[in-house]
């Protein structure tokens, strides 16, 4: 773990002789920040559970956010003028990518309790000091939200405190759990009195009340954009639902008898990729291809810059995707949104049938609806990891429950040609199945 943490560390540039973790907040504005953080409630716990043995100790309690920033710290007030002169005072930002290996910012890159011991540290000024953390996730938005921790002197601080520092930060996460169905309650029996149609969500996007059939999920991702009544959002299956505020959170209800147009993409096999939307089919540029795909897969949305990353990788530019974008936008005009980039209408997609055949281990739907690798001319680095998963769960799924037809359509494709294990299993049927004799043909070949 540690020789993980310090490859990421210096990757990241820190350098082990810095004296200090960078103040990132104006300390006149902490004071708001503390009011406004979702773990300023559970402060009186954290502390009544840690702050008596830091200050027994002669260590130093502290909570931070999420990024690793302090929020909060008690201690003695010698240690405390120690912890100064390295930056574990409030405002500071201890991320391993600002700091390097550390008790706080190593257990918020690993996502579970950490105890960093002297020169475990990267920076040799804090090789004086050992810390125990642990984050704190809310287990409403499911994001870590905190990091709690005990640091002090090599000498002072046991191993075994992590032990505690864990266990007061699972505390914290029940506390917020009780409160968040607290809430929930309270949502619900709105949403009961006032009798509306639709799925009740939370303001993180939790499914709450409204979904019997459980087919949304835990949580509808609602992305980080605006949100506003009647705004139209592609459910996990491709349906089309309208987004609106109720009370304090979010009320999802069915479009309208009269629901857009279906946009229908066929992007598997050799042959040039389609789109169908209203009445016209339209051929596409590889590029206009790759980012309908993207859209696709990605049902809640991508900045320019993800796009771009998704299909030029490091060398994007931003730039490009937008007059991409404009270009698509003039053919299937509100079919895509903005901010972020996203399909706004139900979409049928060969790929993504085949994704929902492999899921169901249908071997006969799956050799119906396969034609061919996805888009087999990208070099998109996202499009090829897609079509590589998806080859390889075709081809395991054929030869797994596939028949005879099925392996034979499986060897028409691309890919298929010149399989060598399918066509050994189509080569030991009958001598009388002209399959068996071109099967064996190919194999000679």
């Amino acid at each position: 773990m540690i020789i993980a943490s310090w490859r990421r560390s210096l990757e990241a540039g820190i350098d082990p002789e810095g004296n200090s973790a960078p103040l990132v907040w104006d300390p006149a504005h902490i004071k708001d920040i503390r009011h406004a953080h979702p773990l300023q409630p559970l402060l009186p716990l954290l502390t009544q559970t840690l702050s008596g043995l830091a200050h027994e100790t002669g260590n130093i309690m502290i909570v931070t956010d999420g990024d690793g920033r302090i929020l909060w710290r008690e201690g003695g007030k010698t240690t405390l003028r120690r912890a100064d002169q390295v930056g574990l005072a409030d405002g500071h930002q201890w991320s391993e990518h600002k700091v390097g290996t550390n008790g706080i910012g190593t257990a918020l890159a690993m996502g579970r309790p950490t105890h960093v011991y002297s020169e475990e540290h990267l920076l040799r000024v804090l090789h004086v000091w050992s810390c125990s953390a642990a984050p704190i996730t809310d287990p409403d938005s499911g994001r870590v939200i905190g990091c709690v921790d005990v640091s002090g002197t090599a000498r002072s601080l046991h191993p075994a405190t992590v032990a505690l520092v864990a266990a007061t930060a699972k505390l914290a996460e029940t506390q917020l759990a009780v409160r968040m169905h607290e809430r929930d309650q309270h949502l619900r029996r709105h949403f009961e009195s006032a009798r509306r149609p639709g799925v009740l969500l939370s303001p993180t996007g939790r499914v709450i009340s409204g979904d019997p059939s459980g087919s949304l999920g835990d949580r509808v991702h609602l992305g980080g954009q605006m949100h506003f009544p009647g705004q139209r959002m592609i459910l996990r299956d491709g349906t089309v639902a309208l987004l609106e505020p109720f009370s304090d959170g979010f009320l999802l209800r069915p479009t309208p008898s009269a629901t857009p147009s279906t946009l229908t993409l066929t992007f598997l096999g050799e042959g040039t990729p389609t789109a169908s939307f209203g009445d016209r089919e339209r051929p596409l540029s590889l590029r206009h291809a790759e980012i309908l795909a993207l859209l696709a897969l990605h049902p809640h949305g991508l900045t320019a810059e993800q796009l771009s990353f998704h299909l030029y990788g490091d060398d994007g530019n931003p730039v490009t995707i937008r007059a991409e974008i404009h270009r698509l936008r003039a053919q299937l005009g509100d079919a895509i949104a903005a901010k972020p980039y996203r399909l706004t209408c139900p979409i049928e997609a060969d790929f993504l049938e085949l994704r929902r055949h492999l899921s169901a281990n249908d071997s006969s739907a799956l050799a119906r609806a396969y034609t061919g690798p996805l888009l087999l001319r990208s070099e998109s680095p996202e499009i090829r990891r897609e079509r590589d998963e998806l080859e390889v769960q075709v081809r395991a799924c054929l030869l797994r429950h596939g028949c005879a037809n099925e392996l034979w359509a499986y060897v028409q494709t691309a890919n298929g040609r010149d399989d060598y294990e399918i066509l050994e299993r189509l080569a030991a049927l009958p001598p009388t199945d002209p399959r068996a004799a071109a099967a064996r043909a190919r194999l000679l070949c």
